[in-house]
């Protein structure tokens, strides 16, 4: 039996969705190769062996049906514990050595595609439709997202707690990595800056002690969804009211049927408008829409996908010493905070309860 089945409402939805990117494309085959289309279309499957790595298959999407490429050394793995039963009769096993993307694209050995003159596209060919049409979640989706950003943030509070000034930052880390996959998430990213570091944005841990301040920062990913969120721990810094009012700018300009470069725009307006260097946005990306990446896309002044509902994103304004990241559900109603553990202290901006510094204990 199949350890992960997709509700047949649920990929009927992307079904559809995929066949309108397919006939925009006037394709008669979509090929689905990165970890995010997989996971999306695929009910959140595990694609990877290696976080560093590709897929170990590939899906071509077609109007007959779809038809999985997998790594032959793999595919008894996929088809007993990651695979619905109905994909797991579609799957063709790819020798290790061969692209699973190239056989996908032939469509059966000796290119039959090709001989019968279809047209095959790829993600890179219709990027921008594939994103939007994974942006709007469906409501399983909404679902599991929830759970999994209460139990992202149940870890972050659990580590917190046993936290101190004389602690590594890489046995923070540690802890946070080692909570995350208890629960059956993957650590994407796991960062950590201790007193002596806070000026990073990116700080991989090393064994420089915590200090009287320090910043936690995880990704993690669970059935394709990953939950992104940063949290402080020790005194409470000079700017993190701040940060919380640019932040609350994003949120206020994130509404379905908005633009993305007009939402950031309005985002980073909000820096000047709490006291930052206007510049202070270029200094690191501000995040944007999430849910099978990190960032899909990180919004940038020329991105011009639309905000969907429901639809999640993890702004992430910041500063020297201060930055603020929840992964939110946006729809309609308002902003809905996924990433949520009660036990965090935290203040209200804008009518969102967010977090601020939980001290040492």
């Amino acid at each position: 039996m199949s350890a992960i089945t997709t509700a047949t409402t649920e990929r009927d939805v992307k079904r559809r969705r995929l066949a309108a990117v397919r006939e925009d494309a006037g394709a008669d085959a979509l090929v689905l190769s990165s970890h995010e289309a997989l996971s999306w279309y695929l009910g959140g499957i595990r694609t990877h062996v290696s976080f560093a790595g590709p897929p170990v298959l590939a899906v071509r999407v077609a109007e007959g049906g779809d038809t999985l490429f997998v790594s032959a050394n793999e595919a008894d793995r996929l088809i007993a514990e990651e695979l619905a039963p109905a994909d797991a009769t579609r799957v063709v096993r790819v020798p290790w050595f061969e692209s699973v993307v190239a056989h996908a694209r032939a469509g059966a050995p000796g290119g039959a595609s090709e001989a019968r003159g279809e047209l095959v596209v790829g993600e890179a060919e219709v990027g921008a439709h594939l994103r939007a049409a994974r942006a709007a979640l469906v409501p399983e989706e909404v679902d599991r997202y929830r759970t999994l950003g209460r139990e992202v943030a149940e870890v972050l509070t659990d580590v917190a707690a046993e936290l101190s000034p004389l602690i590594p930052e890489r046995a923070a880390a540690a802890g946070l990595a080692a909570g995350l996959v208890a629960r059956g998430i993957d650590p994407l990213v796991v960062l950590v800056a201790g007193e002596g570091r806070l000026a990073h944005r990116h700080p991989l841990p090393t064994e420089s002690p915590l200090g009287a301040r320090a910043m936690l920062v995880v990704c993690g990913r669970r059935r394709g969804l990953i939950a992104n969120a940063t949290r402080w721990v020790g005194a409470a810094g000079g700017d993190d009211a701040r940060i919380l009012e640019v932040e609350a700018a994003f949120f206020a300009a994130t509404r379905p049927g908005a633009h993305l470069d007009g939402v950031f725009a309005a985002g980073c307006r909000g820096y000047a408008d709490a006291g930052f260097d206007p510049d202070e946005w270029e200094r690191h990306h501000q995040g944007g829409p999430t849910g099978y990446a990190g960032r899909d896309p990180r919004a940038t002044a020329g991105t011009r996908d639309l905000v969907r509902s429901p639809h999640a994103f993890a702004w992430n304004p910041s500063a020297p010493g201060a930055k603020v990241e929840d992964t939110v559900v946006v729809t309609d109603a308002g902003v809905e905070v996924l990433t949520v553990d009660p036990r965090w202290p935290t203040t209200t901006v804008g009518g969102i309860a967010r977090p601020v510094a939980r001290p040492f204990f």
